[in-house]
C-alpha cells in the first residue's frame, strides 16, 4: 500500500509533501522503519534502563545495562528473546535493522542474557534474574462483566475512565502507602495501562516481596463461575479501601459509571447486582419494587440513579443492619469499579512487559505514550498519536527549519517531554544520590579496614 508515496516521504529533502493527510492510515514495517529511523527516543529509553550506571562515575556497575533482557517481536511473529546491549548506539543500530513490530522488556539478569548458554554449561544456576522493576498490567477486557459499551479488546470513552481509576488507585497508594517516588504509567497501545514502579528498592525486590504487594491490592477475585467476586469482611474496611470508596471508587460509580453503562437500565442488569445481595429476600423485594416501577413515570435517564437509592436505603435501613447486608453496597462498587491487576505480572521477576514508544500494530499504529498520573482524567486513548499522523507530521514540518530532534515537531513532543522532565531526570538525580552515597559508603568501609 502506497509504497511510493513512502518513499517519496524519506530521507530525500527534494521530495515534499504538502500535507500531513499524505500518508495513509494504517500499520506496516515501511512506517515503522521511518518511526525507529527519525522518533523513537532512543537516548531517553536507554537512559532509564541504564539507572545512572552508564556514567563516569566510580561506584557505577559498568555490566549493568548489558544484564538487562529486551526482548524483539519481528514481522511474522518472529520471536528474539534475551536481547541484550552495552550502549544506546548499539541498542539503536539494532532496532532500526530488525524493525521489531514490538519491544518487551524482561529483567535484569546476574549475567548477559545473550551469553546464558555459556554458563549454563558450568552447571551452578548462575543465569538467574536479580533485578526488576515493580510492574502492573491493567487490561479493560477484564471488565468485560461490567461493561456494556465494548467488549474484548475495544474501548470508547464510556469504560475508558475504569483505567483512569486504576491509575489513581494504584498511584496515590504506591506513594503514599509504600513511599515509592519513581513512577511511570504508559498506555499499552490498544486496551490497558501499565506500570513501571522504578525506584531501586522496587527493583530489588525479591518474588515474594512483590506478591505481598499485589495481594495488598488484590480486592477482587474469585473465577469466571463464581458470582460474587469481591468480599469485603471485617467490622472495618483496611484503611487503604475506605479510602480508595471515599475518595474515588464511591463517586465515580454513582456520578458516572452508573449512567454510562446504564447498569440498572434492563432485568438482566438489575439481576447482575441482585445476585451481589446475601439475602434473598432483600433481593426479592428490590426486585418487586423495581417492577413496579416499570409502570411508574420515572424517565430512562432517572432510572439508573433511583434504582440505585432505593437499593442503598434498603440495605442501610434499620431493619436490615446486619454487618454484612451494610457492607453489601460497597462490595458492589467496588464490583464494578475496583482496579482488576493481572497478579501474575506482579508476582514474578522474569515477566516480559511491552516497552514505552512502541507502536501497537492492531490500532492503526497507536504509539505507546506515557500517562501523566496528575492529569489522567484528561487521557483520550482515542486521540494518541498514530503511525501515520506521525509521518504525515513530519512530512508537513519539512517546510519549516529544522529542529534538533524530529520527534519535536510532531505531535509525540509533549510525550517525550512529560517522560523526560517528570519521570527520567528526577528519577535519574535520585540514582546519581544513591550511587554516590553507597560508593562514599564503600570507601569508608575500605578506610575502616586499612586503619586496623
Amino acid at each position: 500500500m502506497g509504497d511510493e508515496r513512502v518513499e517519496a516521504m524519506e530521507i530525500d529533502g527534494q521530495q515534499r509533501q504538502e500535507v500531513a493527510a499524505a500518508v495513509p492510515d494504517g500499520f506496516n514495517a515501511d512506517y515503522l522503519r521511518i518511526y525507529y529511523g527519525k522518533l523513537f527516543p532512543y537516548g531517553d529509553f536507554f537512559k532509564w534502563l541504564a539507572y545512572g550506571n552508564d556514567a563516569k562515575h566510580p561506584g557505577c556497575d559498568q555490566s549493568y545495562i548489558g544484564r538487562r533482557e529486551l526482548s524483539f517481536t519481528l514481522e511474522n511473529d518472529i520471536y528474539l528473546r534475551f536481547q541484550s546491549f552495552d550502549s544506546a548506539a548499539e541498542l539503536e543500530t539494532s532496532i532500526k535493522e530488525k524493525c521489531p513490530f514490538k519491544i518487551d522488556i524482561g529483567p535484569v539478569y546476574s549475567v548477559d542474557p545473550a551469553k546464558r548458554h555459556a554458563y549454563a554449561q558450568s552447571g551452578n544456576n548462575v543465569f538467574v534474574p536479580v533485578e526488576r522493576e515493580l510492574i502492573f498490567d491493567i487490561d479493560i477486557s477484564d471488565y468485560d462483566d461490567v461493561r456494556y459499551c465494548c467488549s474484548g479488546a475495544d474501548t470508547c470513552l464510556d469504560c475508558w475512565p475504569l483505567m483512569t481509576i486504576v491509575i489513581k488507585i494504584l498511584d496515590t497508594s504506591l506513594r503514599g502507602d509504600f513511599g515509592f517516588n519513581h513512577i511511570l504509567w504508559v498506555y499499552s497501545g490498544r486496551r490497558g495501562v501499565h506500570c513501571w514502579v522504578c525506584d531501586s528498592r522496587a527493583r530489588k525486590l525479591s518474588n515474594e516481596q512483590r506478591s505481598a504487594i499485589a495481594d495488598y491490592f488484590r480486592v477482587y477475585k474469585g473465577g469466571e463461575n463464581s458470582l460474587k467476586k469481591v468480599s469485603l469482611t471485617g467490622p472495618v474496611l483496611h484503611p487503604f479501601l475506605a479510602r480508595s470508596y471515599t475518595d474515588v471508587l464511591k463517586c465515580f460509580f454513582e456520578d458516572k459509571l452508573l449512567h454510562s453503562q446504564q447498569l440498572f437500565a434492563s432485568e438482566e442488569r438489575c439481576q447482575k447486582i441482585l445476585e451481589l445481595i446475601p439475602d434473598e429476600n432483600v433481593a426479592s423485594e428490590l426486585h418487586d419494587k423495581w417492577q413496579g416501577n416499570r409502570r411508574s413515570s420515572i424517565s430512562k435517564e432517572d432510572v439508573n440513579a433511583a434504582r440505585w437509592e432505593q437499593l442503598k436505603t434498603t440495605l442501610q435501613s434499620g431493619k436490615h443492619k446486619t454487618q454484612g447486608l451494610r457492607r453489601c453496597v460497597e462490595e458492589i462498587v467496588f464490583s464494578y469499579t475496583y482496579p482488576r491487576l493481572d497478579m501474575e505480572v506482579s508476582k514474578h521477576m522474569n515477566h516480559l512487559l511491552k516497552a514505552p514508544f512502541c507502536i501497537h500494530p492492531k490500532t492503526a499504529g497507536r504509539v505507546c505514550v506515557p500517562i501523566d498520573p496528575n492529569n489522567c482524567e484528561d487521557f483520550d486513548p482515542t486521540a494518541v498519536p498514530t503511525l501515520s499522523q506521525l509521518l504525515g507530521e513530519l512530512n508537513a514540518a519539512r517546510m519549516q527549519i529544522d529542529s534538533e530532534n524530529d520527534w519535536e515537531r510532531t505531535s509525540l513532543e509533549k510525550y517525550i517531554r512529560f517522560f523526560r522532565t517528570s519521570f527520567l531526570q528526577p528519577m535519574l538525580k535520585a540514582c546519581k544520590e544513591e550511587l554516590e552515597t553507597a560508593y562514599s559508603a564503600k570507601l569508608q568501609q575500605s578506610k575502616n579496614t586499612l586503619s586496623w
